[in-house]
């Protein structure tokens, strides 16, 4: 009995969090973006060293490294669907966690407007 009443709570839990992904529509204007530029006014390539990322490894200030891009997320952390679960890799890789099945497809574009960089290697 207690075994079925587990897998009951992880089933509504689970589905609860897929329908709060559609609840909750992603809005890119309301994001911060972090960009550099040159004295020109163009963009610039960043690069972020492991050991500068992981000093960002908290709920305000929250960078992930997905396949070796650099992530500033730290105005999507309270908007996350999976709730705080985002900080499991703050200021690390986050490259497993993030293709896992609990993401939808539009995730893949819309971590774009995160970006700032590529972890240097």
């Amino acid at each position: 009995m207690d075994t079925l009443l587990l897998v009951m709570l992880a089933t509504i839990l689970f589905a609860g969090s897929l329908i709060a992904i559609f609840l909750f529509p992603y809005d890119s204007k309301d994001l911060k973006q972090v960009k550099t530029r040159d004295t020109t006014g163009k963009e610039t390539q960043q690069f972020f060293t492991l050991s500068e990322v992981s000093k960002h490894n908290q709920a305000t200030d929250c960078w992930i490294i997905i396949k070796n891009k650099v992530y500033d997320v730290t105005s999507y952390v309270e908007e996350h669907p999976g709730g705080y679960a985002i900080l499991n890799h703050a200021g690390g890789d986050s490259t497993e966690g993030f293709y896992g099945p609990q993401h939808a497809s539009r995730v893949f574009d819309m971590v774009e407007e995160f970006y700032i960089g590529d972890l240097k290697l």
